[in-house]
């Protein structure tokens, strides 16, 4: 995926046209990205990635009609689906958080600086979440932020029972990927070699059923809240 041959197919979701046309200009301008279609809404982004088969997709968070989360989900589902970077103004943590959890490989301010749009479109195009410090900071307050007790006890009760099958090694994995560290640094941590971390994680993978390193670390924080 955005190999020199290749570049990396971007869909833009957004409501605003100035904000999808600002972007495809920032994308469209590098030679590595190229912008394959946009949509205004939930709907049309379905119909937009079913048609062009992106890498990439650059999904806003509220729109008209449906919105990005549900598309999102949606999206995800699919047999081989595309990467999700979701675009917000951060007055919907929230539904930033839920993305994240359904399969979102990260999001980006709209009005973030353009070098940093593109590095986040290059991230998640090579899978790998795409979260300024900042924005983690953000998405770790919404999580633990103030709840009920009764929700806070279920959210909690059905993360341990979800991370129950793992095996020792894999739970200090996965305690280790929610803390922020890369393999050369589990791998220091747990005293294993980085082949022994990938296996783990592959493990993680499976029987969590997630899609990437951030929704293990929602689910970690999850349990220990």
């Amino acid at each position: 995926m955005g190999s020199d041959r290749e570049p990396v197919r971007v869909v833009i979701v957004d409501d605003e046209q100035l904000v999808r046309m600002a972007l495809r200009l920032v994308i469209g301008s590098e030679p590595d990205l190229t912008v394959v279609g946009e949509a205004a809404d939930g709907d049309a982004a379905i119909t937009v990635v079913d048609e062009q088969r992106p890498d990439v997709v650059l999904m806003d968070v509220r729109m008209p009609g449906r919105d990005g989360l549900s598309a999102t989900r949606e999206l995800l589902a699919r047999p081989v689906p595309p990467r999700v970077l979701m675009l917000t103004t951060f007055d919907s943590d929230d539904l930033v958080l839920s993305a994240l959890r359904v399969g979102a490989l990260g999001f980006v301010l709209k009005d973030t600086h353009p070098a940093q749009i593109l590095a986040a479109v290059r991230n998640v195009a090579n899978g790998s979440p795409a979260l300024s410090p900042t924005a983690m900071e953000r998405v770790i307050a919404a999580a633990t932020g103030p709840q009920s007790s009764h929700t806070r006890d279920s959210t909690r009760a059905a993360a341990r029972q979800r991370l129950s099958v793992l095996t020792e090694r894999e739970l200090e994995t996965a305690r280790a990927i929610a803390d922020g560290l890369g393999n050369p640094e589990i791998a220091q941590r747990l005293h294993i070699r980085v082949a022994t971390v990938k296996a783990h994680t592959g493990s993680l993978f499976a029987k969590l059923a997630v899609e990437n390193r951030v929704q293990i670390a929602l689910l970690v924080r999850d349990a220990e809240e």
